[in-house]
């Protein structure tokens, strides 16, 4: 089952809303892939993908923050601080135990959560913000 992105997700500011897409992309890659059997060649790539992601548009995402002077920049990087660690709880299982079924759940658990939770609720919130100030 796809997670569809919408409109109403986007912040307004093009880099941002590009890589919040491309990982709607990613996951729901993975997502197809459970449904053909393939999740588990297809985790690896997510996890490659998501290592990444969070270095760039974490940095990205709160440097943007601390210019606008948003007001929710602790909490915000907070967050970010804590699917960091989730992240790296679920490289260390990879690296510890491959790849299982449960582990391919696990990753599809964590990531949809995040982008229901944080994208929806956190990051929209900060796009309110900046179209507040415009």
């Amino acid at each position: 089952m796809a997670i569809e992105w919408r409109q109403s997700y986007e912040i307004g500011i093009e880099k941002i809303d590009s890589q919040h897409k491309e990982l709607f992309r990613k996951i729901n890659n993975l997502l197809e892939a459970c449904t053909t059997q393939k999740g588990k060649e297809e985790v690896i790539n997510t996890i490659g993908f998501l290592g990444d992601y969070i270095i760039v548009h974490f940095n990205d995402e709160e440097k943007l923050q601390k210019d606008s002077a948003y007001p929710c920049y602790t909490e915000h990087k907070a967050a970010h601080e804590q699917f960091i660690k989730d992240y790296k709880n679920l490289r260390a299982k990879l690296d510890e135990e491959g790849v299982s079924l449960n582990f391919v759940l696990t990753v599809n658990r964590v990531v949809v959560d995040w982008l229901v939770k944080h994208i929806a609720a956190a990051d929209r919130a900060f796009g309110t913000f900046l179209k507040s100030k415009e």
